[in-house]
């Protein structure tokens, strides 16, 4: 599968078979996010794997849907902000920026290896945080569970707005 492949493939997950992807395949996973761009290079970031009955059923906390529950590995992806690049003239933090650009290849990356994601922010932040006691400025800014797709989801048609709706081009 090429990049434009697995960009169409790739989508939201959001049940998942009992079975369990290799250690091999999270781990690249993993890498994929390891190798990501960042602002400065700074790199401002940790990822978690969880595949225990108990970590991802304490993880269920944070984010109570019973398709949650499903998935057999749970990455959580945190944010270092006394490690990440502030913008000089306004002070914006990149964390954020710096890790959507790593979770997104993750998603790729797992797309290729016949692995189903979902990317979730719509969780208790502070669940997470006590969960991996995480420092000061350490902040998770996703959940994504990862395995195999149940083939019995009811998949949605992937919609997206217009080509003109979402860039311009000028010049050419």
């Amino acid at each position: 599968m090429n990049v434009k492949e697995a960009i169409a493939e790739r989508r939201s997950v959001r049940l998942y078979r009992s079975e369990k992807p290799t250690r091999e395949s999270i781990v690249e996973v993993l890498e994929a996010a390891r190798l990501a761009p960042s602002a400065v290079n700074r790199q401002p970031w940790h990822f978690y794997a969880f595949a225990s009955s108990e970590k991802l059923s304490r993880l269920s906390e944070a984010y109570a849907r019973d398709w949650f529950k499903t998935a057999p590995v749970v990455i959580v992806a945190v944010a270092n902000h006394g490690e990440s690049w502030h913008r000089g003239n306004d002070g914006k933090d990149h964390a954020d920026v710096d890790l959507a650009i790593a979770i997104d290849h993750m998603t790729l990356r797992a797309t290729e290896l016949g692995l189903g994601t979902c990317w979730v922010c719509n969780f208790d932040a502070s669940v997470v945080r006590k969960e991996l006691g995480l420092g000061e400025n350490e902040e998770p800014i996703a959940l994504m569970p990862i395995g195999f797709a149940d083939e019995t989801e009811v998949v949605k048609p992937k919609t997206r707005k217009g080509a003109g709706e979402v860039y311009t081009i000028e010049g050419f």
